[in-house]
């Protein structure tokens, strides 16, 4: 999972730092104000990216005393931040400019630059979001895509998604303002196309942001996880019955396991440290990502009684 949101990431700066420079160029020569805001935008990308894959580094440290779970939702907060940065940076910024040119429309020259520009960037969008998508799709399965980002749990692969879906919409966004300009001679549809963008930008970071929030917080496995967490706990030979399952994802690839039981009566201290032992070791064979699996033994009338009183 991580190669491919790397992957993914790796495609999405290369492009995005190039069309970057590319934008603000072409925005300098011609005045355009939506071109300016493409720029805007791929340049708070590029930034998104090189933070993604610092929370995808950051990630990947050893327990310590400190975080004894890891540092698997460094990935969560850094996408968080991303949400916020496109935000804060992108949607604000294109669309203050684009109002800027709304209320003080000024003409634009050399506008055959921008349509090359744009329309080389649509090309370099294009290729980083059939990468995304590609990584995307071989990730989740037979999910289909809004399932998958609301069930998914690396949130890197599905934000490269959207950010790329975001730039190619907002290219073209830019080169119909451009071009209602060139038919019509009005320079205030430029300035409306950079807030267009500026939406665009808006709304994104709000679904990034809204995805993002429940992973940060601390979510459950997927349900069929659970699902297999149960019926194994029930299976167990000395589990009589099965009071509680609690999951919480610590990171995309590290997730902990609390179960509940009441084991059968008349067996010793020792069968029933061996008991959870076996356990233990059935939940974390069930998927690779339970990584650690904490048994609690108590009669079901009291585990009953106590969840009464809270």
């Amino acid at each position: 999972m991580a190669g491919s949101s790397k992957k993914a990431i790796y495609a999405a700066l290369v492009g995005n730092g190039l069309i970057a420079v590319t934008k603000f160029g072409a925005a300098a020569v011609t005045g355009s104000a939506a071109m300016f805001a493409e720029g805007i935008h791929s340049l708070v990308d590029t930034g998104n990216q090189i933070l993604l894959l610092y929370g995808l580094r950051a990630a990947r440290r050893a327990p310590s005393p400190d975080f004894p779970f890891g540092h698997g939702k460094e990935v969560y907060f850094w996408s968080f931040v991303v949400a916020i940065m496109i935000f804060a940076l992108g949607a604000a910024l294109s669309f203050y400019k684009g109002l800027e040119h709304v209320l003080h429309p000024e003409p634009l020259s050399s506008v055959g630059i921008n349509y090359v520009v744009l329309g080389l960037a649509i090309v370099f969008e294009g290729a980083a979001l059939t990468v995304a998508l590609r990584e995307f799709n071989r990730s989740k399965g037979q999910l289909g895509f809004l399932d998958a980002v609301r069930r998914g749990k690396d949130p890197t692969l599905f934000v490269i998604v959207f950010e790329d879906s975001a730039a190619l919409l907002g290219l073209l966004v830019a080169m119909l303002g451009i071009f209602l300009y060139q038919i019509t001679g009005n320079p205030i549809f430029d300035g409306l196309a950079s807030m267009v963008i500026g939406l665009i930008l808006g709304i994104t970071a709000i679904w990034l942001a809204y995805e993002t929030k429940s992973l940060l917080i601390g979510e459950s496995a997927d349900p069929d996880t659970a699902a297999s967490i149960r019926e194994t706990a029930i299976s167990h030979p000395m589990v009589k019955s099965v009071n509680e399952i609690a999951t919480l994802h610590m990171g995309p690839e590290y997730v902990v396991v609390t179960i509940s039981v009441d084991f059968v009566d008349g067996i010793n201290v020792g069968q029933v440290e061996a008991g959870v032992t076996d356990l233990s070791r059935r939940v974390k064979a069930i998927d690779p990502v339970l990584r650690r699996v904490f048994v609690e033994v108590e009669r079901g009338d009291d585990h009953r009684r106590q969840l009464q009183r809270s």
